[in-house]
C-alpha cells in the first residue's frame, strides 16, 4: 500500500517540477518587458511619451531626447536589407531544394549554416575594413563610406541564412503530388517549381521574411560599426544616420542617469516592435488548400487551360537562371568573407598572442579563453536543466491546450528578442538592481536566457522523434512514466540535446552586444572568479576596433572566432548524422 501511494506521488511531483520549468520562459518574458518598462518610465515622464517617440532631437546637454530619427533609420534600413537579402534568400532556397545537384546539397547547406554562424562583429569588421573602402573607391563619397548602402549590403547578407533556411523547410514540406500533377498537365520543371510549388509554400516564405525583419531590426554591432551614427535621416546612400540599436551602443558608455533612462526607453520601444513582429508571425496561417490556381485547373482538366499553361514558361526559365546565379554568388560571398578574415588574421597569430601572459601593455587572448569558458559553463549550467525540463513537460506530460500554446508562444517570443534587449535587461536587473556589477555572473545568467529557447526547441524536437513503441514497451515492462523518460526516451534523444548544447555554445561565443552591457570589456587580466569583469572573443574584437590602434589584433581574434564557428558547425553535422544512424 505504501509503494502504491509512493509511486504516483513521485510522478505527480515530477510532473509539477517539469511544469514549473516550462513556465520559466513565460516568467522571463514578463520580467524583461515589465522591468524595462519600469526603467523607462522616468524618461517618458521627463520628456513626454509622444515627444520621445516623435521628437527628432537627441541632446544630452539640453536633456531633450527623441527617437523619431532612429525609428525612421531603422525602418528604412530594414526595408532595404530585407528587400535585397530576402530576394537573394528566396532564390537560394529554391535553388537548394529543386536545382542543387545531390552531391552538392549537403555542402551548400553547410555554407548557409556557416553564414548564419558568423558573428555579427565579424561582419562589422569586414564591412568597415573592406566594403566601405571599396565603396569609396567606386562612388567617391565625401565621407568614409558610412551610410545606408554599406549597412544594407552587410545586413542583407546577415539575414540571408535565416530566410533561406525557413523558406527551404517550407518548400520541402509541399506535397510531392503537386509537382507530379503539374508535370501531368504538361508543364516543365521550371513551371512546376515557380507556378505551383513556390506559391504553395507562400505562408512559410512570408514567415521567413518576417523573421528576417526581426533579425534586421535587432542587429546591433555590425550596424553600429558602419552606420555612421549621424544626426540626419538616411535619404542618401552615403548619409550617416542612427538606428535604435546603434543609438544605445553609441551613447551608453558616457550617459548620465537621465540619458540612460532614455536609452532604456529606446530599447523598450525596440522590444515593442519585435513583439509586434512576433504577433504578425502568428497571424500568418499555414495554407491548407495548397495552390488554388493549380488545384482548380487540376480538377477541371480544361484543355484550353492546359494549352495556356504550356505556352507560358519563359519567365520561369529566367527565374531558373537567376537562382543559379544567386546560389553561386552566395557561395562566393561566404568564401570571400572567410578568406578575407583568415588572410588578414592568421599572419598575426602567435603562441604568445593566443596563450601568453596578458597585461596593461600587452593584451593576449588568454583572458578571453578563460572568460569564454566560464560564460559557457555558467550559462549551460542554468539553461540546460531548465530547457530539457521544459521540453520534457511539453512533449511527455502536457496535453494539448491553452497552457501549452502559451508556453510555446513565450518560448518563440524569447527567441525573437534581440541580444541588445537582453543586454539592457541584464544591465538594469542583474548588474544594477541585484548588485552583481559588471561580472561573468551577470553575463552568464543573461546568456542563459538567450540560449534557453534553443535548448527547449531542439530537445523537444528530438523527444518527439522517439517512437511511441519504445515508451509502450517500457510501460509494458512495469516502468512508470518518470523512469521511462529518463531511462528510455532521453537516451534516444541524446543527439538532439547535444546538438542544442553545441548551438548554444556557438551563440555564446558569437555574442557581443549583451556581454558589453553585462560583463564589460576588461581584457588585460585572467578573471579569478565569476564576480570579475572580462571580455569574450567577440567583445575583444569590438574593443580592438573601437580604439583604432589594434586592427591586426582584431583580425587575429576574428580568425579565431571563425575557427570556432567552423568547428561547431562540423560538430553539429556529425552529431545529427550519428542521431540519424541511431534512429535507423
Amino acid at each position: 500500500m505504501t509503494m502504491a501511494l509512493h509511486k504516483p506521488s513521485k510522478e505527480i511531483i515530477a510532473k509539477a517540477i517539469f511544469a514549473v520549468l516550462a513556465t520559466v520562459s513565460v516568467l522571463a518574458v514578463f520580467t524583461i518587458i515589465g522591468y524595462l518598462l519600469y526603467a523607462s518610465i522616468p524618461a517618458f515622464q521627463n520628456v513626454g511619451f509622444f515627444n520621445f517617440i516623435f521628437g527628432s532631437v537627441w541632446s544630452a546637454k539640453s536633456g531633450v531626447f527623441g527617437i523619431w530619427r532612429m525609428i525612421v533609420g531603422t525602418f528604412i534600413l530594414t526595408l532595404c536589407a530585407v528587400a535585397l537579402g530576402g530576394t537573394l534568400a528566396i532564390f537560394t532556397a529554391v535553388w537548394l531544394v529543386f536545382y542543387c545537384p545531390k552531391k552538392l546539397k549537403k555542402i551548400y547547406t553547410q555554407i548557409v549554416n556557416l553564414l548564419a554562424g558568423i558573428p555579427s562583429i565579424v561582419y562589422g569588421l569586414f564591412g568597415y575594413k573592406f566594403l566601405m573602402p571599396l565603396l569609396v573607391d567606386i562612388f567617391h563619397p565625401t565621407n568614409a563610406g558610412f551610410g545606408l548602402l554599406a549597412c544594407t549590403l552587410i545586413l542583407s547578407v546577415m539575414i540571408l541564412p535565416t530566410i533561406t533556411s525557413i523558406t527551404k523547410n517550407s518548400l520541402e514540406s509541399v506535397p510531392m503530388h503537386y509537382y507530379e500533377g503539374a508535370l501531368a498537365l504538361g508543364g516543365t520543371k521550371n513551371q512546376a517549381v515557380w507556378k505551383v510549388l513556390f506559391p504553395a509554400a507562400k505562408s512559410g516564405v512570408v514567415s521567413a521574411v518576417i523573421l528576417g525583419v526581426g533579425r534586421a531590426v535587432g542587429e546591433t554591432m555590425a550596424v553600429q560599426m558602419i552606420v555612421g551614427n549621424g544626426t540626419g535621416y538616411p535619404w542618401g546612400a552615403f548619409v550617416p544616420f542612427t538606428t535604435l540599436t546603434s543609438n544605445i551602443v553609441q551613447n551608453w558608455g558616457y550617459a548620465a542617469p537621465a540619458e540612460r533612462s532614455a536609452l532604456i526607453a529606446d530599447g523598450f520601444v525596440l522590444l515593442l516592435f519585435v513583439l509586434a513582429l512576433n504577433l504578425l508571425l502568428l497571424a500568418v496561417k499555414k495554407p491548407r488548400e495548397g495552390n488554388k490556381f493549380f488545384s482548380r485547373r487540376l480538377k477541371e482538366g480544361n484543355p484550353n487551360d492546359l494549352k495556356s499553361y504550356r505556352r507560358t514558361g519563359s519567365g520561369q526559365d529566367v527565374l531558373w537562371i537567376l537562382s543559379w546565379i544567386v546560389a553561386v554568388l552566395v557561395a562566393f560571398l561566404l568564401c570571400f568573407i572567410v578568406c578575407f578574415v583568415f588572410v588578414k588574421g592568421i599572419p598575426n597569430l602567435s603562441l604568445d598572442f593566443l596563450f601568453g601572459k596578458s597585461g596593461n601593455a600587452h593584451t593576449t587572448l588568454a583572458p578571453a579563453f578563460v572568460s569564454t569558458l566560464m560564460l559557457i559553463g555558467l550559462a549551460l549550467l542554468i539553461a540546460l536543466p531548465l530547457g530539457v525540463g521544459a521540453a520534457i513537460y511539453l512533449n511527455e506530460y502536457a496535453k494539448r491546450g491553452t497552457f501549452v500554446k502559451i508556453v510555446r508562444l513565450f518560448v518563440d517570443t524569447l527567441a525573437g528578442i534581440p541580444s541588445i534587449i537582453f543586454g539592457l535587461f541584464g544591465m538594469v536587473f542583474f548588474v544594477q538592481a541585484l548588485g552583481f556589477g559588471y561580472s561573468i555572473a551577470a553575463g552568464g545568467i543573461t546568456l542563459a536566457l538567450i540560449i534557453l529557447p534553443t535548448i527547449i526547441r531542439s530537445t523537444e524536437q528530438s523527444l518527439s522523434e522517439v517512437p511511441d513503441s519504445m515508451r509502450e514497451a517500457s510501460y509494458a515492462l512495469g516502468a512508470g512514466k518518470l523512469r521511462t523518460v529518463f531511462k528510455v526516451v532521453l537516451p534516444q534523444a541524446i543527439s538532439g540535446i547535444v546538438t542544442s548544447v553545441i548551438l548554444s555554445v556557438g551563440r555564446i561565443v558569437n555574442e557581443s552586444a549583451a556581454l558589453i552591457f553585462t560583463v564589460g570589456s576588461t581584457s588585460t587580466f585572467i578573471p579569478q572568479g565569476f564576480s570579475d569583469s572580462a571580455a569574450s572573443f567577440s567583445v575583444l574584437v569590438w574593443k580592438f576596433m573601437s580604439n583604432g590602434l589594434q586592427v591586426n589584433e582584431a583580425y587575429a581574434t576574428a580568425s579565431v572566432l571563425l575557427v570556432f564557428v567552423i568547428v561547431l558547425n562540423l560538430l553539429v553535422s556529425l552529431v545529427e548524422r550519428f542521431g540519424r544512424r541511431k534512429r535507423s
